[in-house]
């Protein structure tokens, strides 16, 4: 075997393990794609359900509510004019 027969065949060995390097790495690419796709997809639905909570939230804490609720479950009720004391220094 020749030196140029050797030099030829480690040329194509290069070539060959460089081809399979590429094809591993887009295979990485791809893989690592995939799963940030499913995280943006993840993001997107917790956006979603802390817009949902958040509407929620605002709906329980409106003052109507908060005066309705007060008044049927603990029977809360404003004072009226006899109730109220006014103290004097």
């Amino acid at each position: 075997m020749s030196l140029r027969d050797f030099l030829f065949a480690l040329l194509v060995a290069c070539v060959l393990s460089s081809a399979i390097a590429v094809v591993h790495a887009r295979h990485l690419h791809r893989q690592a794609y995939i799963a940030l796709s499913s995280l943006e997809q993840g993001r997107d639905d917790l956006n979603i359900e802390y817009g949902r909570l958040q509407l929620e939230q605002a709906t329980w804490a409106e003052a109507n509510r908060i005066e309705q609720v007060a008044g049927t479950r603990i029977g809360m009720k404003y004072p009226t004019d006899e109730d109220i004391v006014v103290l004097q220094p």
